[in-house]
Parts: structure tokens; C-alpha cells; sequence
């Protein structure tokens, strides 16, 4: 089981999906077409390292998942994880929940912005990839599917009753994790939970765009920006402007903001460095 990873992602060989780095944009691909792309146990404990070292890596400024083969996730694969879930004890069941929590807590705590390309099936903790993700963009055949308690369980899964409810509001996140029916693309552009919807030839490049675009603007901004739009769940409106300021005020002590300005005496576009 993957635990750890030491150095810049572009040096690592992923094992259990497909790693990519390239042009400060990291693009992890969930590669099991055959099968629709189900997560394992170590699919998912390899995806959770790559994103806690993400952390460390100046060099990534946007990560980008994905799947292969005109499919997002399928979730939890069923004779990998499902059947041998059957035979653990509390304690056993606890370590699987406890684990794949720590992916959506490793998605929320990496500074970088993280994109979700969603094409075809998006089911389960697949489904909980592309919400815990920062921004979703899919296609027309997108199909989200919180499905637990199809399969006897609660939604309350990996975070979902605390995250959906804020991207697409409390009525229609309880109708998708009381009824587990699938969120097709126009519908969930429509409810906001899709940013952007593109053909699916079109989904991957649209994804690199939109990714290489945010690597180019101020990463230490950014992360500010993630950081703060988590923090402030919790907190009054009062409280928020008080974040909010001390946020700004470090931001503003960055090269970066003075190479903007910089820039725009000259009339030129700034070139950020997130430093």
C-alpha cells in the first residue's frame, strides 16, 4: 500500500493509475477502461499520496482527474473492495472508511486547484472525486450517480453531506442521496454542479486548457483562494471579511503581486512565478 512519496511528482511512477505531469499541470488518470475505472484499495490509497506530495511540489500549479475510455469512475470496484469488505470486522470497516476519507481530505487540503473531466459513468466515490474537486466539467453522456444507498448504505459518504449540499443546494443534494438516480450532463450543468459542459472528443483539451490557464495565474493566490473558500464554511460573514483581509494582506506581500503591477505599467502581461 502506497503510503508516501518523496520528491516531485514528475519523478514518481504511479502503480496504480497514470500519472502526467507537464507544463506545471499534473493529470491523474484513473486507467481501468475494461472495467469503467474502479477505484482499489490501492488506487485509492496511491491517489491520496500523489495529492498530500502535490502539496510540496512548487512545480504543479493544477492538477486535472480523469478517466480513460470515455468513462469518469465507476466507484469502489465490486469484487476488489466490495467483496472483501464483507468479511471485515468494525474495526476493519472503519480503517476502508477512515482511508478513503483521507482522499477527499487530501483533494481539499493541496493548495492547487483540482479539475474534474467527467465523461460517461461517474458513480460512487467516483461521483465524490468529481465533488470534492474544485471545478467539474463533463460532457452531455455524464452520468452522476451518489448511488450508496443503492447498495444499502448512507449517503453520507466521504464528505458528501457536507460538500453537495454547497455546490448544488440542500433539496437537490438530498434528492440525489436519498434516491441514488444518476445527474445527466445538461441536468447537472443546469443545477451547477458541472462548470462547463464539452463534447467528449473535446473534454480532455478543454480540461488542459482550463488547467493551464490557472497555472499561469498566481499559485500563492490561488492556493489563498482554495484555502479561504474551505475555511470560510464555518465561519460568519464577520468572521470572513476578518480572513479575508489578513488573506489579502499576505498575498500582497508576494513578488507576484508587484510583478503585476510591474506589468501593468509597462502594458504587459504578467508572467507569475508563485513566489
Amino acid at each position: 500500500m502506497i503510503t508516501a512519496i518523496q520528491g516531485p511528482l514528475a519523478a514518481y511512477a504511479a502503480q496504480h493509475l497514470r500519472l502526467e505531469v507537464a507544463g506545471g499541470v499534473a493529470t491523474l488518470t484513473l486507467d481501468r477502461p475494461e472495467r469503467k475505472n474502479p477505484l482499489t484499495f490501492d488506487s485509492y490509497a496511491e491517489m491520496a499520496a500523489i495529492l498530500r506530495a502535490a502539496t510540496h511540489d512548487d512545480a504543479v500549479r493544477a492538477i486535472i482527474v480523469t478517466g480513460a475510455g470515455g468513462n469518469f469512475c465507476s466507484g469502489g470496484d465490486v469484487h476488489e473492495i466490495i467483496g472483501p469488505l464483507l468479511d471485515r470486522d468494525t474495526k476493519g470497516l472503519m480503517q476502508f472508511t477512515a482511508m478513503t476519507g483521507e482522499l477527499v481530505k487530501a483533494m481539499r487540503a493541496c493548495p492547487q486547484p483540482i479539475i474534474a473531466a467527467v465523461d460517461g459513468i461517474c458513480a460512487g466515490a467516483g461521483a465524490i472525486i468529481a465533488m470534492a474537486s474544485d471545478l467539474r466539467i463533463g460532457t452531455p453522456r455524464a452520468k452522476v450517480a451518489f448511488l450508496f444507498n443503492r447498495v444499502g448504505l448512507a449517503g453520507c459518504d466521504m464528505g458528501a453531506c457536507a460538500i453537495l449540499p454547497r455546490i448544488i443546494g440542500q433539496g437537490r443534494a438530498s434528492e440525489l442521496l436519498y434516491l441514488g438516480r444518476s445527474l445527466g450532463g445538461e441536468e447537472g450543468l443546469a443545477w451547477g454542479f458541472f462548470n462547463a459542459l464539452h463534447a467528449p472528443d473535446a473534454l480532455a483539451e478543454r480540461a488542459a486548457t482550463l488547467a493551464r490557464d490557472i497555472a499561469e495565474g498566481p499559485s500563492f493566490a490561488h492556493a489563498m483562494t482554495k484555502r479561504m473558500l474551505q475555511m470560510e464554511w464555518a465561519m460568519s460573514v464577520e468572521q470572513a471579511i476578518e480572513a479575508e483581509a489578513v488573506a489579502q494582506a499576505l498575498c500582497m506581500t508576494t513578488q507576484d503581486f508587484r510583478r503585476a503591477y510591474d506589468a501593468f505599467v509597462a502594458k504587459q502581461r504578467p508572467s507569475f512565478r508563485g513566489d
